[in-house]
């Protein structure tokens, strides 16, 4: 029997799981795999909707890293960002997942809220305007003049030694997505009887049970915690815009999302778009690969 009459019979004796997954599969196919093709495509012409694309070749990617230095600046930006933010981010997500784990589960389950909460609350991040508001009338301005720290409003929204800690933080505060409610769902599936087993067999404390045992056994969760991680952290756009505005002064929190949209929806230089966002998919899918490969040691 060939390898392909053997594949057959194997599909055959499975249609019932493949009609099950069709529906997802077509959604997939029609709106991530045609729209990343597309965009490769467009990313090699110049195309502004109107008219019909032009192929213009490696011109757009040229451009990007040659005569555009706001590029160049927003690639600055999101690198520190996402330096910062993904592994920090995800370290968060995973130490609070596991003490939240040896609560009782009344207690787990509210606190799992509480801090699930800001990734899940929209545009709140915007009271962080009024917080670091750049007037005596915002909250952290207000307290530092009144313990006599400073003697002037610190405009902490439009100087750029303020602007990016600000983010970043603010980022960190709506760290905790689904990533960490993966790492809850992982830790609760561990198989209890393999802490006594290891036990028998010398470990002897947390850290060795922690290395040895609940996080192999957590590999799935951590690849997933890990790829939500690095998204977030090199697709931060939306907090910036609401907090230094757009553009940010002197650009110094423009991220390549932020650059992504000023070509796509507001210059509607759709090729030139297309380029920078596939070479954020391919930033994306090289890190990914990359996070994947270690977390695959952990345990070893």
């Amino acid at each position: 029997m060939s390898a392909w009459d053997f594949r057959r019979q194997e599909i055959i004796r499975s249609r019932q799981l493949y009609a099950m997954i069709a529906p997802y599969f077509l959604l997939f196919t029609a709106f991530t795999v045609i729209p990343v093709l597309v965009s490769i495509v467009y990313s090699f012409t110049q195309f502004n909707v109107l008219q019909p694309a032009k192929f213009i070749g490696l011109e757009n990617y040229t451009r990007l890293f040659l005569d555009d230095p706001v590029f160049l600046k927003a690639i600055q930006n999101t690198l520190i960002m996402a330096i910062i933010i993904g592994p920090i981010g995800y370290m968060m997500s995973f130490i609070m997942a596991w003490l939240l784990n040896e609560l009782p589960a009344k207690l787990r389950t509210l606190l799992t809220v509480i801090f699930y909460a800001p990734s899940i609350s929209g545009n709140a991040y915007v009271v962080f305007r009024q917080l670091f508001s750049g007037d005596s009338y915002g909250f952290v301005n207000a307290q530092l003049l009144k313990m006599g720290l400073i003697y002037k409003p610190i405009l902490w929204l439009a100087d750029e030694k303020y602007m990016m800690a600000i983010v970043i933080f603010v980022s960190l505060w709506m760290s905790l997505g689904v990533g960490f409610l993966s790492f809850i769902a992982g830790l609760q599936g561990v198989d209890k009887s393999q802490y006594e087993a290891a036990e028998v067999d010398g470990v002897k404390n947390r850290w060795q049970e922690l290395w040895f045992i609940t996080l192999p056994n957590m590999r799935p969760q951590l690849m997933f915690g890990a790829v939500m991680s690095v998204t977030n952290a090199l697709a931060v756009a939306d907090v910036t815009v609401a907090l230094t505005g757009f553009p940010s002064p002197n650009y110094a929190t423009h991220t390549i999302i932020n650059h992504l949209n000023d070509y796509g929806i507001i210059r509607m230089e759709m090729g030139y778009a297309s380029a920078i966002a596939v070479l954020l998919f391919f930033s994306m899918l090289f890190i990914n690969r990359f996070v994947q490969k270690v977390l695959r040691k952990v345990g070893t």
